[in-house]
C-alpha cells in the first residue's frame, strides 16, 4: 500500500492496488499478494473510510468516453437539460439548487434546497432482471438524452466501473474474514446507479443567497461508491481528526469510499466517511469541475444490520433496515428535506466539526 498526502495538510488518503482481485484466474485470500490487498482495504477503511484504487483495468477509452459524455450533455442549453428533469426520482437531471445532501443527515440551514451544481443520474432498471418482479419505484427506467455517443459511452464506462466495485466487494470481504462470497446473495439484483456531476454554470445562470455548497457533508447511501473526479479542488474529506481536508486524486486513479451498508455491517469498525464539495472560485468565476460517482448500493430486499461479532458490549447496534428503506429516507432528506431516522451518529460529527471552528466557509 502506498500513500498519497493531500494537498495543504498531512491527511493521507491510501492507495490500493486492487489488480490481484481482477486476475481472471480468480484471487484468494489465501494468496500472499490478494492478502496484502486486503489487509490493506482494512487498515484504510479502519482508518479514513477512503482509498484510492489503482491497477482497475478500466481502460483509458471508456473514462474518456465518460468524460465527452458528460461534457456533451451539460454543454446543452439549459432548456434541453431541463426536459430530462424528473423530480422526486433518482434518475435524469437535477438543476443546481434542487438537492441539499446535507438533508440526508438531517444537517441543512432552513432545511434549503441549496447545493450548487447539476447532475445526470442514470441506473440499474428493473428490466434488467425480467425473471425477478422488482418494484419500479427502486429500479426506474433511464430516459437517455439524443447527444451524439451519450448512451453508448455511458453504458460502456457503467459495464467496467460494475465489474471494478464487484472486485472491491470481494476485496473488503476478504478484509473482513468472510470469504469472497459472502455478500453475493446480496448483491445479485443491486441497485446501482451513476451520478454524473457538473460544477460550473454560466454567469448569472443563479443566484447565491448565501455561502456557496457544491455539495453538503453526506454519507454515501449503499455499499460503496467508485468516483472518477477531474483533478480540481473541492472535494473536501472529514478525517478522524474531525477536520475537513483536501482531496485530490490521483493521475488514472479511482477514489473509493465506504458506504453506509458498510458502517451498518461492521456497526462503524469500517466507517461511511463524511464528503463535501466546494467547487473552487477564481477570480469571480466557478472553476469547472466534473465528476462520476458510481453507487454500488445491493439487491432492494437485502437486510443490513451488524454482522455476528462487530458489537461489542455496551455498544448500541445498528437496527435492522432494508437497502430500499434505507436509501428511501436517504433520498427523501436529500430531494424534500425530510429529515431521516437514524442518521444521528453521522449528525453528530458533522456538529462536532463545525463545532470546532472547523465550518463551511
Amino acid at each position: 500500500m502506498s500513500e498519497s498526502i493531500t494537498p495543504g495538510s498531512d491527511f493521507v488518503i491510501p492507495t490500493v492496488d486492487i489488480a490481484p482481485y481482477l486476475d481472471p484466474a480468480g484471487c484468494a485470500a489465501t494468496d500472499s499478494a490478494c492478502a496484502a490487498v486486503a489487509a490493506s482495504i482494512d487498515d484504510a477503511c479502519r482508518t479514513v473510510g477512503f482509498l484510492q484504487v489503482v491497477g482497475h483495468g478500466v481502460p483509458d477509452a471508456a473514462i474518456d468516453g465518460l468524460a465527452a459524455a458528460i461534457d456533451g450533455f451539460f454543454g446543452a442549453s439549459a432548456q434541453t437539460k431541463r426536459e430530462f428533469h424528473r423530480p422526486g426520482e433518482n434518475r435524469g437531471y437535477t438543476p443546481p439548487k434542487s438537492e441539499s445532501l446535507s438533508m440526508s443527515l438531517g444537517v441543512a440551514p432552513s432545511n434549503r434546497m441549496n447545493d450548487f451544481y447539476e447532475a445526470f443520474t442514470v441506473g440499474t432498471e428493473a428490466t434488467a432482471y425480467p425473471g425477478l418482479d422488482l418494484p419500479e419505484a427502486d429500479y426506474p427506467a433511464n430516459r437517455w438524452p439524443d447527444v451524439p455517443g451519450f448512451r453508448d459511452s455511458v453504458a460502456a464506462y457503467l459495464s467496467e466501473v460494475t465489474v471494478l466495485s464487484r472486485a472491491l466487494l470481494r476485496a473488503c470481504s476478504d478484509a473482513l474474514g468472510l470469504g469472497p462470497n459472502y455478500f453475493d446473495d446480496l448483491i445479485d439484483h443491486s441497485i446501482d446507479t451513476l451520478k454524473m456531476n457538473n460544477y460550473a454554470l454560466p454567469p448569472g445562470a443563479i443566484e447565491l443567497d448565501g455561502p456557496l455548497t457544491g455539495m453538503g457533508a453526506h454519507t454515501d447511501f449503499g455499499i460503496l461508491t467508485v468516483l472518477w473526479a477531474d483533478r480540481v479542488a473541492g472535494l473536501e474529506v472529514l478525517g478522524p481528526d474531525a477536520v475537513w481536508h483536501s482531496v485530490v486524486p490521483a493521475p488514472g486513479a479511482f477514489l473509493v469510499n465506504l458506504g453506509d451498508a458498510f458502517a451498518r455491517w461492521t456497526n462503524d469498525r469500517w466507517r461511511s466517511t463524511l464528503h463535501r464539495v466546494d467547487p473552487p472560485v477564481v477570480d469571480g468565476r466557478i472553476e469547472r469541475r466534473r465528476s462520476a460517482a458510481f453507487f454500488f448500493d445491493g439487491n432492494h430486499d437485502a437486510v443490513i444490520e451488524p454482522l455476528p461479532g462487530t458489537v461489542r458490549p455496551g455498544e448500541d447496534a445498528y437496527p435492522p433496515i432494508t437497502i430500499a428503506a434505507h436509501l428511501q429516507a436517504k433520498l427523501a432528506g436529500m430531494k424534500r428535506g425530510k429529515t431521516p431516522a437514524g442518521a444521528d451518529r453521522e449528525a453528530a460529527r458533522v456538529l462536532d466539526a463545525a463545532g470546532r471552528g472547523n465550518a463551511r466557509k
